[in-house]
Formats: structure tokens, C-alpha cells, sequence
């Protein structure tokens, strides 16, 4: 197996922040420099994501192995785990297989359901960018917002653009990560109620994590709580920092 790309900081108990689709660890550095106050922080690129291994084989199956093999391998003991989006998704199916080796779990804006695909016009947007024929990060942008009209969303997406010789490529594993994309709305594979301590965080402004859906997610994680962050959407994390680091660090602490 390969070890995931990853940054470390801080010192103190293990925290390990996992990004959600399409994005990496760089997404998460002002809030894990902040993290790592308290704690040792590592942040990670999931597989076919930011600067970790591309493969053929992606789904939470696989995405479970590669954080565990990062945890033996680095011999990380007792960590809380947060995941965002996808990420969030990751953390969760590791805890509901290995709750031995979680000492708490953040889970934010995802919940344990399915999840239709819905980034069609986000992958229209990518696949018409001529990546090999790009001379500036302008030219993505004045492309992407004919698919995409949210100036944040398409900045999301820009910072998976490196360059490539003297133009620019890709980070993500687009074409598997497109072949494969129903795998990241699978519901949550779980036997028994996982009773790690756990809190959702939402945002006020999203419909990842509806009311309707807390009377499942309490049968699966029975010690769970909910915040919401308000005036955020999906983004909580990037949208309102303070307001998110504050409902972590809480919780925590």
C-alpha cells in the first residue's frame, strides 16, 4: 500500500481532517494551523485527490484502508477524526469498523444516507476546460463560469490546477473520480450502533443534513449531537471559520 499525502502540525492528542470531493489538504490549513494549538493536526489527501497516488480502485472501501494503513503506519494512537463531505463519509465508515481505535468523530455537512449524484454541471465545467492547452488561471475561470456562476465554487476547483511543463494539469484523478461518482452518495455500511461520541455540524444554509434526517442518524451514532453553523452553505468550514472552529473545539475540549 501507499501512504497518503499529508502535513503535520502541533503537538498533543491526534486530530486527523480529511477533505471532502474534489478538494485536499490545502483546504484545510488555516483552520488546522489553528487546530494545532491544541492538538497535533494532520491533515490528508484522500486517494486520487490534491498530491496522493492515483488508482483505478476508488470507493469508501478503499478510502477506509488508506486511513488505517496511514494510522498503523504512523503509529497515531487514540485520534479524533474530522471529515468533511466526503471525507465525512470516510470517517464515519472507519468508525463503524475500527471504534476501538477513535477516540471522538466530527462528521461536517454530510450525513450516513445515500446521496443522488449532483455535480453534473461542476464535471461539464472541468471536462470543458482543455487542460493541456491553458495558458493562465483566468482562462479556467472565464470557462468555468459558463457551468458554474459561484465565484467560491469555481475557486474551490481552481486550486486542483498545477503546473504542468508550460501549461497546466490536473491534481484530482478526474477520470476516475467521474467513472466512479455514484460511489461517493453510497449510504453509510454499518451492523451495529456506533457509539463513538460524535457531532454533525451543518450548515444553516445547506441541505445535506435536513431535520427530517436526525432520527436515523441518532439510531446509528446514539451519542451523537448536532450544531448548526448559520449563514453557511455546504462549505461550513471555509464560509464561517470562526463559527465552526468554535462549535469543534467545544466539543472536544
Amino acid at each position: 500500500m501507499e501512504l497518503l499525502n499529508y502535513k503535520t502540525f502541533g503537538e498533543g492528542q491526534p486530530l486527523i481532517i480529511i477533505h471532502g470531493l474534489l478538494g485536499s489538504l490545502d483546504n484545510w490549513l488555516t483552520l488546522g494551523k489553528r487546530f494545532s494549538e491544541q492538538y497535533q493536526v494532520y491533515l490528508i489527501d484522500q486517494r486520487n485527490h490534491g498530491k496522493s497516488f492515483h488508482s483505478d480502485e476508488w470507493s469508501y472501501d478503499r478510502m477506509v484502508e488508506d486511513l488505517e494503513y496511514f494510522i498503523d503506519e504512523l503509529g497515531i494512537e487514540n485520534p479524533i477524526l474530522l471529515g468533511h463531505s466526503m471525507g465525512g463519509k470516510t470517517v464515519m465508515q472507519f468508525t463503524a469498523f475500527h471504534p476501538d481505535k477513535v477516540d471522538k468523530l466530527i462528521v461536517a455537512d454530510i450525513g450516513p444516507k445515500f446521496y443522488p449524484p449532483h455535480h453534473k454541471q461542476i464535471f461539464a465545467g472541468l471536462d470543458a476546460v482543455p487542460i493541456g492547452e491553458i495558458a493562465s488561471r483566468q482562462q479556467v475561470d472565464d470557462i468555468l463560469k459558463e457551468y458554474v456562476a459561484d465565484l467560491g465554487t469555481r475557486t474551490f476547483l481552481m486550486k486542483n490546477l498545477t503546473r504542468s511543463g508550460e501549461g497546466f494539469a490536473w491534481k484530482m484523478n478526474l477520470p476516475v473520480i467521474k467513472a466512479n461518482i455514484e460511489n461517493v452518495g453510497e449510504a453509510l455500511s454499518y451492523h451495529l450502533p456506533i457509539e463513538t461520541e460524535t457531532l454533525f455540524v451543518r450548515g444553516g444554509k445547506s441541505d445535506y443534513i435536513l431535520d427530517d434526517d436526525w432520527d436515523e442518524i441518532e439510531e446509528i451514532f446514539p451519542n451523537a449531537t448536532l450544531e448548526t453553523v448559520d449563514n453557511a452553505g455546504h462549505w461550513l468550514h471555509a464560509e464561517q471559520p470562526e463559527d465552526f472552529y468554535n462549535k469543534v473545539i467545544q466539543f472536544i475540549g
